[in-house]
């Protein structure tokens, strides 16, 4: 199962890479890296809004912001796309997609928002098998192999059971 698990996580990180990509140089460049991040301000002042809470949000907050805001949506778009991609970080990816997904929808935009979040969810509660093949899984594997340990940092006052000055305590 951990090649269906892989597979939804490298096509949901396609699908953000592409959003991205289409933000960051591709044809919505224009409304979200210049004029101010006019696409998302058309998107935040335009959409119907779930609650009228979250409308207060966009409004008061999102349009007058829109222009860094912008920025921050094509690059997180993008970063959580070739996050999962690679399989790094994966359950962070997943946890910012589902994030931005929850935005989207709160914003009265549906689309393909459920279809993105069912599979971010899956691979979040299939995270061990999900990033077996992928970055995570490479260093999870070194470490195991390696029996990489953190060290501690020894203070003065710590003494052992003999009273000898710098070992740590045990237990």
């Amino acid at each position: 199962m951990a090649v269906a698990w892989t597979a939804m996580r490298v096509w949901l990180g396609i699908m953000w890479i592409q959003a991205g990509w289409a933000k960051l140089w591709g044809a919505e460049n224009a409304a979200f890296l210049h004029h101010n991040g006019a696409g998302v301000a058309g998107f935040a002042g335009h959409g119907k809004a779930a609650y009228t809470w979250w409308g207060s949000f966009l409004h008061s907050f999102v349009v007058p912001n829109s222009g860094w805001i912008g920025i921050l949506v094509a690059v997180a778009e993008f970063t959580i796309g070739i996050a999962l991609v690679a399989g790094f970080f994966t359950r962070v990816a997943a946890l910012g997609s589902l994030a931005l997904l929850f935005t989207y929808v709160m914003s009265g935009t549906a689309s393909v928002c459920a279809l993105y979040a069912l599979f971010a969810i899956v691979i979040l509660a299939m995270w061990k098998t999900s990033s077996w093949i992928g970055l995570d899984g490479l260093m999870a594997n070194y470490r195991q192999h390696h029996h990489i340990e953190f060290h501690h940092i020894r203070f003065p006052w710590e003494r052992v059971a003999t009273g000898t000055v710098g070992a740590v305590k045990t237990a």
